[in-house]
């Protein structure tokens, strides 16, 4: 998922951030892995020696230096969590961009790349912080955090109620459809929304204010809830969020752009 150049996260109401645990820093990352995730993406495993570990939610700069000193960068949501010093990536192809058409490809294992970070201390979640319901609501390639939050909770077996409302065209376009299988199986309660094709028996459409209503925690249930898409995702579901009465200080979003 790529984020705005900025690599800020876009916030919904005024709060203070929680603290970021790790120092941001510049690392030597070395391509590990190349996985088609969808037609239009590849999963990248990075291999960071001195990276810090991150947690669920975070994001990094990743830089690419052309032989003639040329430099481009582009943020990209990470989608591991934890300690480990290998960083999975999820990169969706913008066309005419810069760097997620090299990444998505022309990029092989043994590449040598840069990356910043950990990045962001808001669009974060930490196991057995919150008892409180969490929703997660994700159009597209907005999943990569969000799938690094819910395997977070289900790998540390906590508590707290989860929900997951994912929007994607069709079946092919589900990113992370392994790792998303294994958190429904831990207790993630899982919607998919296909609004041009879907599997056989499932219905086809797209996201309206009434089934996201039927997916989401209710009002009132105090949910901490996360967003994440394009910028015309977000705002529809954060006015629906509105409209259906759900307390928007505890929705956190984060919108991506598509410069690429």
């Amino acid at each position: 998922m790529t984020l705005p150049d900025t690599g800020l996260e876009a916030r919904v109401a005024a709060s203070s951030s929680p603290a970021v645990r790790r120092r941001p820093a510049w690392h030597a990352a070395t391509v590990a892995s190349v996985v088609q995730e969808t037609p239009n993406a590849r999963r990248l495993v990075l291999d960071v020696p001195t990276w810090p570990g991150n947690d669920a939610g975070q994001h990094l700069d990743l830089r690419l230096t052309a032989e003639d000193g040329y430099q481009a960068s582009r943020s990209y949501s990470i989608a591991s969590s934890g300690d480990a010093t290998r960083v999975v990536l999820a990169v969706d192809r913008v066309d005419g961009g810069e760097v997620s058409p090299f990444l998505v490809d022309a990029v092989e294992v043994g590449d040598a790349l840069e990356v910043h970070g950990p990045l962001g201390g808001w669009f974060v979640w930490r196991p057995a912080t919150e008892d409180r319901p969490v929703q997660l609501i994700a159009g597209g390639s907005g999943i990569v955090p969000l799938a690094a939050i819910a395997t977070a909770h289900a790998e540390a077996g906590d508590a707290a109620p989860f929900r997951l409302l994912y929007a994607v065209r069709t079946p092919e376009d589900v990113f992370f459809r392994d790792e998303l299988t294994r958190a429904a199986e831990a207790g993630v309660a899982t919607t998919v929304v296909y609004s041009r094709r879907a599997p056989a028996g499932e219905p086809v459409g797209r996201l309206t204010r009434e089934s996201l209503a039927a997916a989401v925690f209710p009002p009132g249930s105090g949910a901490l809830v996360y967003v994440c898409g394009s910028t015309p995702f977000v705002e529809q579901v954060l006015r629906w969020l509105g409209e259906l009465g759900h307390d928007t200080t505890d929705v956190r979003a984060e919108r991506f752009g598509g410069n690429g």
